[in-house]
């Protein structure tokens, strides 16, 4: 399939229409880092045993914080003070199960003695200390088997018991519902038994070493609804615990024998567990950067994508939206199945070259298509127990979901080369475009009016027509499916869906730009007159680069302001909108999805200042929360996740993943032409970078850069037959020239494609086998760069914003425009500078080799919570 032009994340004019202080011994170590050509050749020659180590995540306890383990059966949910309930999807088993410590005539609360948290992608461990013991529990769900093993290592001065109670919540997931139910201990087995009348569905918890200890009752007189054993006392010294958890849908028989399986068998199910993730790091896209927390980041993220596959036993294996705790409830988080949530992060899926998880969730959706073509928006794990789709108003809620169908369809086929997912879907892909053809408005555009939200899903920014965002991909959807009716053999429709786009294309800027206040309205209202409100969601259609380039850089502009952005992520709307509250859900609240948006629609229109905040902003997320997990929405005022967020969401952690590949590295790959385009727009102060994985059809290339003041280099590594071609198109300074490049040391042809921000040195050649080396040398290169760091929970937004980069039309000046706290200092640091003559608004420090930090103080204002400031850098004439 031939790509169109405007896919060329770094070429948007092929496309468009027309905290704070850092040390200067930092800037300085990492101005000279990586300087050595050796580094180049290991980044390249890294094993992937290496590469791909299992990440683990350490710190102190937060009894708040979610903490979880998951598989594709069932899951553990629950708080870092170690309170928990068991799933067995979509049966819930218990709750607010917790530990006692009996020792010395004492009886310890384990919530109170909780110290640290360990995370691992396959389990999670709360470490408990006392005055003369110590207790680690490791929260372990297996991949695939229905049931979960807690296991309690025990080291001990004094002997000591350990008690766990819970509460029996023997439920099926919402909105189901079992008649009668009941617990009893099972002597033999050791173990609590959960059953119901039709004695179909059973639950088993206990101990091999577990004795009854409380039993759940109820008279005329009193009552009790706790359950609890005990497992047996450590005299001294070491030893290891276990409680087991199994569930079945099919009876206790089966119930019981998981029960032993998972008793007998705990270490080589932990074995498989770790391998199965550490072979998914292996088998996707793997990075190194000089940036260690957005590498790890990059890994857990991927990590917490796949944990969003759930192998329902009624419904089939999909996506689901993200996790959280039930408590008395039967609805954890967002545990079911989500058509546009499972859409937005197949494009992360893709790009990390996971297509079967991927494939997985476009097929899940497509069982459960409406007649006239609609794609679910949610579906319920115990949605064929009950008339969910007649009954429900959730199953086709939105209208985002079918044009977002039809996109994800097509970024799947071309980036792994099914065809045949086009041609065996073409009924579907056609049906989902009839239906998105029966929502136009009588000026062609899709409407949410009467046929499901766009993104907003309710509040004040409620009721419209038709957002731009469903607009933006309404759009898409039609270049989209011109692309797959040609891999599908349909020419005819190919042409006239291609011819349809272009005349859809203008309709956007036609209907939401507002020349009076020169932004994109967030959308039309019931009358069709724009609403003049900015959003983030205008960085949709960006992502897809359908918008007009100079106007789009004034939105973004806006967009990168303090009043939208914030340290942790992009608001939906400006916090001085009369609309706008803090923990409004649809109108005030930071989403990761937002960040996301916005990080690649930036990068791929020039904007890598804003691109690279939103994307770190992202990042850090992953590192703090619950470890290793990126949260569904956070507060728009303060630091902290909302009081009712999924804190594991899995579209958040995808949106880790696509401004990292899509965005930073401008990583494409076409299976259909066995193509890999990297287009990396890199931080100033990254000297090297590489990865590993990249696929083109059964060809594999892995790619190492590195760079100097006076050269770049790509040394290139392919595997697998056939032929495979390699676009890379780096960033440059546009005061930067090049000299020459030279592929394994013949010249090579190239093109410098200028915009307003930066350039593009452009090239293409085929990739053979063994390994190739492509020089670049040139000479007055300039990068800035300014590093964010995380806040503290609960602060306010304090950090710099980076609203525009500006050189003059001599290439002798660039000013930066920024925004800050009022009397703040911050600090750039400045590279490949030989040539920077000096700096107005700012306090220059000079190192060596051209490298150096300025700082800005910003202007004193106690009536602002912020000011903006500029700051010139002057070079020497060429």
């Amino acid at each position: 399939m031939k790509k169109h032009p405007r896919h060329r994340r770094v070429s948007p004019l092929g496309r468009v229409a027309s905290g704070k202080s850092v040390s200067a011994t930092r800037w300085a170590v990492r101005a000279v880092g990586f300087c050595c050509f050796f580094v180049f050749a290991a980044l390249l020659d890294s094993a992937p045993e290496e590469l791909s180590k299992p990440p683990e995540l350490t710190r102190a306890a937060r009894p708040w914080e979610f903490l979880c383990s998951v598989g594709q059966r069932a899951a553990i949910f629950g708080n870092e003070s170690g309170n928990i309930e068991a799933w067995v999807y979509p049966l819930k088993l218990f709750r607010d199960f917790a530990l006692t410590f009996h020792t010395e005539d004492r009886a310890w609360n384990a919530d109170a003695l909780v110290r640290s948290v360990i995370a691992r992608p396959e389990s999670t461990t709360l470490v408990y200390v006392g005055d003369t013991f110590r207790v680690d529990e490791t929260f372990f769900v297996p991949v695939e088997e229905p049931g979960a093993v807690i296991k309690i290592q025990v080291d001990t001065e004094k002997p000591l018991e350990i008690e766990a109670s819970f509460r029996r919540d023997f439920q099926l997931q919402w909105p189901a519902a079992l008649g009668a139910t009941y617990a009893s201990w099972d002597e033999p087995l050791h173990a609590f038994t959960f059953g119901e009348e039709l004695k179909k569905y059973a639950g088993v918890i206990g101990s091999p070493s577990g004795i009854l200890s409380a039993e759940e009752f109820e008279t005329n007189y009193a009552h009790s609804t706790v359950n609890s054993l005990r497992l047996g006392t450590t005299a001294r010294g070491k030893d290891t615990k276990l409680i087991v958890v199994a569930g079945s849908l099919n009876g206790a028989a089966e119930a019981r024998s998981t029960y032993q399986k998972l008793s007998a068998h705990l270490g080589d199910l932990e074995r498989a567990s770790a391998e199965y993730y550490a072979n998914y790091l292996r088998r996707t896209v793997q990075l190194e950067l000089p940036d260690r927390d957005l590498e790890r980041a990059y890994d857990w993220s991927r990590i917490s994508m796949l944990q969003g596959l759930v192998a329902n036993p009624y419904l089939g294996k999909g996506l689901v939206a993200g996790y959280r705790t039930s408590g008395a409830s039967q609805r954890p988080g967002f545990a079911w199945f989500f058509g546009r949530d499972a859409l937005w992060t197949s494009f992360a899926l893709n790009s990390t070259g996971d297509f079967s998880t991927a494939r997985d969730a476009l097929r899940f959706l497509i069982q459960f298509q409406r007649d006239d073509g609609k794609i679910p928006h949610e579906i319920a794990q115990t949605a064929s127990l009950v008339d969910w789709f007649k009954n429900y108003p959730y199953g086709f809620a939105s209208a985002d979901a079918t044009p977002l169908f039809i996109i994800a369809s097509q970024d799947y086929v071309r980036a792994s080369g099914d065809a045949a997912f086009a041609r065996e879907n073409w009924n579907s892909l056609w049906k989902a475009y009839q239906f998105l053809r029966s929502t136009y408005d009588e000026s062609g555009l899709p409407r949410n009016l009467g046929v499901g939200h766009g993104w907003v899903e309710g509040g004040p920014l409620l009721p419209v027509r038709s957002e731009l965002y469903q607009s933006g991909l309404g759009a898409e959807a039609l270049e989209a499916l011109a692309e797959l009716a040609k891999v599908a053999d349909r020419n005819e429709e190919a042409k006239a869906l291609a011819a349809e786009f272009e005349k859809q294309k203008p309709k956007l800027e036609a209907a939401f730009w507002s020349p009076e206040h020169k932004l994109y309205a967030f959308a039309l209202d019931t009358n069709g007159k724009r609403v003049d409100e900015p959003s983030v969601l205008a960085t949709v259609p960006m992502w897809f680069g359908l918008l007009d380039l100079s106007r789009s850089k004034t939105m973004i502009e806006q967009l990168a302001a303090r009043d939208h952005a914030t340290d942790w992520g992009l608001r939906i709307i400006s916090d001085h909108s009369p609309l706008y509250s803090a923990g409004g859900y649809h109108f005030g609240s930071v989403w990761p999805l937002f960040g996301g948006w916005a990080s690649v629609g930036e990068y791929r229109y020039h904007q890598a200042h804003p691109g690279l905040q939103a994307l770190r902003a992202n990042a850090l997320l992953a590192l703090d929360g619950s470890p290793g997990h990126v949260t569904e929405v956070l507060s728009g005022s303060y630091y902290q996740g909302l009081s009712t967020s999924s804190p594991h969401q899995i579209w958040s952690a995808a949106m880790v993943v696509s401004p990292i590949l899509r965005g930073l590295l401008g990583l494409e790959t076409d299976g259909l032409s066995r193509t890999i385009t990297l287009g990396p727009t890199l931080p100033a102060d990254w000297s090297s970078f590489a990865a590993h994985g990249l696929r083109a059809g059964d060809v594999t290339v892995e790619a190492a850069f590195h760079r100097t003041s006076d050269e770049m280099a790509f040394q290139i590594k392919r595997s697998g037959g056939g032929e495979c071609f390699l676009v890379l198109q780096p960033a440059l300074s546009l005061r930067a020239e090049v000299s020459s490049v030279e592929l394994n040391g013949r010249p090579l042809p190239f093109h410098l494609e200028k915009n307003e921000t930066d350039q593009h040195l452009q090239m293409r050649f085929a990739v053979y086998g063994g390994t190739s080396t492509l020089r670049i040398r040139l000479h007055n290169d300039f990068g800035v760069a300014y590093t964010a760091t995380r806040p503290l929970l609960g602060q306010r937004s304090e950090g710099l914003r980076v609203l525009s980069e500006t050189w003059s039309d001599a290439r002798d000046r660039l000013t930066l425009e920024v925004q800050g706290t009022p009397g703040a200092p911050y600090s750039f640091a400045y590279f490949r500078g030989e040539e920077l003559a000096g700096v107005e608004g700012a306090a220059l420090s000079r190192f060596d080799r051209g490298s150096g930090v300025f700082t800005i103080t910003m202007p004193p204002d106690p009536s602002a919570e912020s000011v903006r400031g500029k700051i010139t850098l002057q070079f020497e004439r060429k």
